[in-house]
């Protein structure tokens, strides 16, 4: 998922964003993440020790196992857990995370956001598994939507997948518009403009139908 994101004004209601670099285990936090936990905008500085300060004593070690695997494999997460912010009141959040990449689909970091569902919780527990539900599906989609242009670049130019990315990256940086957003517009446009011939169209049924006859092939590497 696209790390400009989600630090913008597209966080969820009642929810903020954050990030994670692993070159210096830097944390940042949106306005509302901060809040979150007590501290005005700008107060002060998050850190993994900080986070975890805030974590509910009985959610503590799910959280650091997440934590460590976030740090060391770059995995992406999803959490529900307790924090407490500085007044000692108890908030119930939902905590998303995926892989932020560099330009050659390196890992650098993560990227989610947090959802206080407190008073979800406290009307209606079903609503809480609901909205992680929703979360998740939402980074999900954001991440297929990017894989989707990616590919439809790897087609039409003959490029690897690093290649795609960064000429994905290179437009968003170009024209301000977050990743996940220039991914929806150019796979809608290119639905709503590319229509194969008919010859074209046979082919491509062809070797779809026939796909499981054909020899295995190396990866595409070349740019």
């Amino acid at each position: 998922m696209d790390s400009d994101e989600l630090l913008g004004s597209t966080a969820p209601p009642q929810g903020g964003s954050f990030r994670f670099y692993l070159d210096g285990q830097r944390w940042e936090w949106s306005d509302p993440v901060a809040r979150m936990h007590g501290y005005q905008p700008g107060e002060i500085t998050p850190t993994t020790e900080l986070l975890l300060s805030h974590k509910h004593p009985d959610d503590q070690a799910q959280v650091a196992a997440l934590f460590d695997k976030m740090i060391h494999a770059g995995e992406p997460f999803s959490s529900k857990h307790r924090i407490i912010d500085t007044d000692r009141r108890i908030h119930h959040v939902i905590v998303v995370g995926d892989r932020m990449l560099d330009k050659n689909d390196q890992v650098i970091g993560t990227s989610g956001y947090y959802i206080d569902v407190t008073e979800t919780l406290e009307t209606d527990p079903r609503e809480f598994n609901a909205a992680l539900t929703e979360a998740v599906a939402k980074l999900e989609q954001s991440r297929a939507v990017i894989e989707q242009a990616k590919g439809d670049l790897m087609l039409v130019y003959g490029i690897s997948s690093e290649r795609a990315f960064g000429i994905l990256t290179w437009r968003s940086q170009q024209t301000n518009t977050k990743l996940h957003t220039l991914a929806q517009r150019f796979v809608d446009a290119l639905a709503a403009e590319t229509t194969l011939p008919a010859s074209s169209r046979a082919r491509f049924d062809h070797l779809l139908l026939t796909a499981h006859k054909h020899p295995d092939t190396q990866p595409m590497t070349q740019d």
